[in-house]
């Protein structure tokens, strides 16, 4: 595994930013890292990069143990933070050419024109980064942690301020960056994990509260119970839905009836059979999905 993330616990003072966290993300995956704020992804994303050192518990990148001390390991993470620490006097491509040199970048000269170009940074190289957009800004912030190819790319609100046009450029480049790298991209804006994220990770409280991937999320899959809305042909006694083996809660609205189950079981085949048996036509039946956001709602309230 790329990160691997064993009990950590985090304190500050009284306050308990994280605990017992667990869980590992494998190279090609991109992961967004959910929670409202005070959740402690900030946190969580600092330990993974060696800045903050954890209570407890033990993190590790590329099977290699993360200690604040531990230097030589930053070569393999690349970290946007959420408020984006840049030279504002310094040229575009005059700082990522400093950037490189610190992490002693191998034909630095051509690596900073690729990952200029990379970025959609060619305008603007020869511009002083406190002239620019907040856009594009970010984009300077994503370019210095992708500099020295790292294998661990670690993204704290990586598109704060980008107008739809530069959105759909960042995330077809995250997108792209993901499929040799081990991404964690924290958002609050769930329509952006679900177009880029293949998995979710939500912590609330210092805790994880539901990992999975994104799709199955959605489908209420990860969860306990099963909802689903029938509409019939002629409407059925109620009492007699209530009857079916597996069917929790029945409810009628606006002509479609909404059940949920009593467990994880299936309780789709249970409705045709009852259906079929009391001469009903089925006329559209399908498993509830919601948004994330409407999960991320329920998760963290």
């Amino acid at each position: 595994m790329s990160i691997k993330v064993e009990n950590i616990t985090k304190h500050y003072g009284e306050q308990k930013a994280l605990d017992s966290i667990s869980f590992s993300i494998g190279k090609g995956e991109l992961v967004g890292f959910l929670g409202p704020n005070g959740a402690g992804k900030s946190t969580m994303m600092k330990i993974i990069t060696g800045y903050l050192q954890a209570c407890s518990g033990e993190a590790y990148v590329n099977d290699e143990l993360v200690t604040i001390k531990n230097t030589g390991l930053r070569k393999y993470i690349g970290y946007l933070p959420e408020h984006n620490p840049l030279y504002t006097d310094l040229y575009v491509k005059e700082y990522l050419g400093f950037v490189a040199s610190l992490y002693k970048v191998k034909n630095r000269k051509k690596q900073v024109e690729n990952i200029i170009g990379l970025t959609g940074l060619v305008n603007e190289q020869h511009k002083k980064i406190g002239a620019l957009s907040k856009g594009y800004k970010q984009r300077v912030g994503l370019a210095q942690a992708l500099i020295h190819d790292p294998s661990v790319l670690i993204l704290d609100e990586p598109t704060t301020g980008l107008d739809p046009n530069q959105l759909e450029e960042i995330r077809n480049l995250i997108k792209n960056i993901s499929q040799e790298k081990t991404v964690i991209l924290s958002s609050h804006i769930m329509q952006e994990v679900e177009a880029v994220c293949s998995r979710a990770l939500i912590i609330n409280n210092g805790v994880v509260v539901i990992d999975g991937p994104v799709d199955k999320i959605k489908e209420n899959s990860l969860q306990e119970k099963q909802q689903v809305i029938v509409e019939f042909d002629k409407n059925p006694d109620k009492r007699q839905l209530e009857n079916i083996p597996g069917i929790g809660n029945v409810n009628f609205s606006n002509g479609k009836w909404f059940f949920e189950s009593l467990n994880d079981n299936d309780i789709r085949p249970g409705l045709f059979h009852f259906a079929v048996k009391n001469n009903l036509v089925i006329l559209t039946m399908q498993q509830m999905k919601q948004s994330l956001e409407n999960v991320f709602q329920q998760l963290t309230k």
